[in-house]
């Protein structure tokens, strides 16, 4: 287990706004399950030889726009900073976040929760799921 990492410490924390001074970021508590995306949009650089029409094309392309979505889903745990979150949520308003990703280092910078959903049954406890975007390009720290 010399590289290994848990999964359970791919971490999203919310910042709590403090301004001034420096902002604090805590866990979104209760998540069982998580994936941090990084992906980019292909664009196509495809162009026929001008040398040789006929010919075999090569496809070639290069990367267009990033994209940066943490999704996680868990146990809705009632607490101050889920309360402070949860208006976030309801106003679609932006907020800071940290990306923890175990062995490779830290994402931050504002994101949006692009869905959020609340579920239960009758004798479960309440659970949620949610997808949140990154707003603005985020920075990125590696671990050391």
């Amino acid at each position: 287990m010399a590289g290994e990492q848990l999964g359970r410490l791919l971490l999203i924390k919310l910042g709590d706004g403090a301004s001034p001074g420096p902002e604090v970021f805590t866990n979104l508590c209760g998540l069982k399950d998580r994936s941090f995306d990084l992906s980019a949009n292909s664009v196509d650089t495809t162009k026929p030889s001008c040398t040789n029409p006929g010919g075999p094309v090569q496809k070639t392309s290069r990367p267009g726009i990033v994209s940066r979505t943490f999704s996680g889903s868990g146990t809705f745990v009632s607490s101050a900073a889920m309360k402070a979150f949860m208006v976030h949520v309801n106003d679609a308003t932006v907020f800071n976040a940290q990306v923890v990703v175990p062995g490779l280092g830290t994402y931050e910078g504002s994101f949006f929760a692009a869905n959020f959903t609340l579920d239960g049954s009758m004798e479960d406890d309440l659970q949620f799921s949610g997808s949140f975007e990154a707003a603005d390009a985020l920075t990125f720290t590696a671990e050391v």
